[in-house]
């Protein structure tokens, strides 16, 4: 038995959680009347216009805004935050994915404005304290309470829409969340214990969906494992994956899902050697030999994403991506990061290769 003792630090973010099926809008409801909020501003790409007035069918809207772009331009930002303060908005609905919960949050961080998310996809970003903002090609983020959504509205109904593909980036994205929180700046053992049930429940949600796109039980398992995952993110911060996929995202604008789910198993095949313990968490929770296997299993399972070439990136990029993830990369990574081996990650990624080439 071993006597090395504990020592960490944890946060857990305060945030109400309201989940079930068909109940969206009366818990939207709920949340304006127990808020008496007089200015609600529902934001909503032009896509899920349609489902935010479902939700919001029982509430006074003040203001629908539907400028929602991917990975959230800083024009695009601060053009929302001056809709919201000319009509003095004092709650933010957001419904839809990662970019519309990013630009709720964009404009919370500069007005300190209430969100409650209403969440469509597996993105996850509505249960984290993260935001991104992307100016001239280069994507930053930060980590500010203000833009921790207070509460977030689960309805899987909401996803019944959501394509069977989207479905598995998305709900992939999500599985990155878990997997880059086992080793992210501020892991410990409360956010490997979320990330370890996250990826259970995504990995046995996903293929549900991909068999039946109108599973209840799979897209309950998918919603309930994308918040894990992002719970957990949101404690341990953004590990070497996230650090890639920003730099994707913002710099050659890759779509943000399909990006996450084409790049995460080359870092976990790059990661996990020398990270044993997260590597047997991985295992466990997939019930396989190892991570990489249990991934590779869903990933066939769901014809996953599988080439950064397929969504506009080419070997010209890499050596500038290279450049900038370098200087991102966490201190605590386990396994070292050079020109070298990160010039091989991304090619590898390029091309779809075995992951597996680079566990050496």
């Amino acid at each position: 038995m071993s006597n090395q003792s504990l020592s960490f630090i944890h946060d857990s973010l305060p945030q109400k959680i309201r989940f079930g099926f068909g109940e969206a809008s009366a818990n939207l409801l709920e949340e304006v009347r127990t808020r008496n909020a007089q200015s609600v501003m529902v934001i909503a790409g032009e896509p899920e216009m349609p489902i935010a007035k479902q939700v919001a069918s029982e509430i006074e809207v003040a203001v629908w805004h539907s400028d929602v772009v991917m990975h959230v331009p800083i024009e695009t930002a601060q053009a929302a935050r001056e809709v919201a303060v000319d009509n003095q908005v004092d709650l933010l609905v957001c419904v839809g994915g990662g970019s519309t919960t990013g630009l709720a949050k964009a404009v919370a961080l500069e007005t300190g404005i209430p969100i409650v998310a209403v969440p469509t996809t597996y993105a996850g970003s509505e249960a984290t304290n993260v935001w991104g903002l992307t100016e001239e090609k280069r994507k930053t983020t930060g980590v500010d309470i203000k833009v921790l959504p207070e509460t977030v509205i689960y309805d899987s109904k909401l996803t019944l829409s959501l394509p069977v593909e989207m479905s598995v980036a998305s709900g992939l994205n999500g599985m990155a969340h878990c997997v880059d929180s086992l080793w992210a700046p501020k892991a410990d053992p409360i956010n490997a214990a979320l990330a370890g049930e996250g990826i259970r429940a995504l990995s046995a949600g996903l293929p549900k969906i991909v068999e039946d796109s109108q599973s209840i039980e799979g897209r309950d398992e998918a919603l309930y494992g994308a918040y894990l995952s992002a719970v957990s993110f949101a404690s341990a911060g953004s590990g070497l994956h996230h650090k890639i996929c920003h730099v994707l995202g913002g710099t050659f604008n890759l779509p943000h899902a399909q990006t996450h789910a084409t790049i995460l198993p080359y870092v976990l095949a790059f990661n996990a050697p020398y990270a044993p313990g997260a590597e047997q968490r991985m295992a466990a929770a997939f019930g396989t030999q190892t991570g990489l296997e249990g991934l590779q299993q869903l990933r066939e399972k769901v014809n996953a994403p599988a080439r950064l070439s397929d969504y506009g990136f080419s070997a010209d990029g890499i050596p500038e991506a290279v450049s900038i993830v370098l200087e991102k990369v966490p201190a605590n990574n386990p396994r070292e990061v050079t020109e070298e081996n990160l010039t091989q990650l991304l090619t590898a990624a390029l091309n779809g290769d075995d992951p597996a080439i680079l566990s050496n």
